[in-house]
């Protein structure tokens, strides 16, 4: 039984630091037609504490002088604000918890009157057990539209680090995996010995003590 929770323990170790948080910079180039992703990530500064979180996504087109509020994403709804959005803007971030990290969105079948300024307003309420503590992150975004989409050497080179991240990372997993279990079978096999041991011992001094008692008899 020992054995599976150390095993587990160690499985979970390896996971927490797989699953981190990362800020990763928004695609700015959007293709006519297509659909296109905006990025908008905020990590917290200690995973572990618990937070509840609401997004507002405003949007600025060429040529305007305010923002207007577009979608507002209030665990667990999404409400899209603004008739140019309609049937084009839906969530695409954490979906799943009250505590966003991941605030993306898509535009589908993107126009050239989607082309323009996002701003991706954070508004975090930090759980503690005393008290508890309001932050807000805002992001700008500015999105052009082409015809043709054109891959730049920073794109191509940040994908690429990616995948060797990736590799890395599960290169690291597995030897992690393989290193706790060589410490816990190593523990197995001292826990065995030395339960063997104890059991010669016992044996030995039953023995003993029948040699003494016949005498007696």
């Amino acid at each position: 039984m020992d054995y599976w929770v150390k095993m587990l323990m160690c499985l979970m170790a390896a996971y927490t630091c797989w699953s981190g948080c990362v800020e990763v910079d928004p695609e700015t180039e959007a293709v006519y037609g297509h659909e296109f992703k905006i990025r908008c990530i905020s990590c917290k500064k200690r995973g572990e504490t618990v937070a509840k979180t609401f997004t507002e996504w405003f949007f600025k087109g060429d040529g305007m002088e305010t923002f207007d509020l577009i979608l507002l994403r209030q665990h667990p709804k999404t409400n899209i604000l603004d008739s140019r959005f309609e049937g084009r803007l839906k969530w695409n971030g954490s979906s799943h918890s009250e505590d966003l990290q991941d605030m993306s969105v898509v535009i589908s079948n993107v126009s050239y009157d989607h082309a323009g300024t996002y701003m991706c307003r954070v508004n975090r309420t930090l759980i503690f057990e005393s008290h508890e503590y309001n932050t807000n992150v805002t992001k700008f975004i500015d999105v052009t539209v082409v015809d043709k989409g054109n891959r730049d050497i920073a794109s191509i080179v940040s994908e690429i680090m990616m995948y060797v991240l990736i590799v890395v990372l599960t290169i690291w997993l597995v030897v992690e995996m393989i290193y706790c279990y060589r410490k816990i079978a190593a523990a197995g096999e001292e826990a065995v010995l030395e339960n063997a041991s104890d059991y010669l011992a016992i044996t030995t001094e039953s023995k003993d003590n029948c040699l003494v008692v016949q005498p007696q008899e």
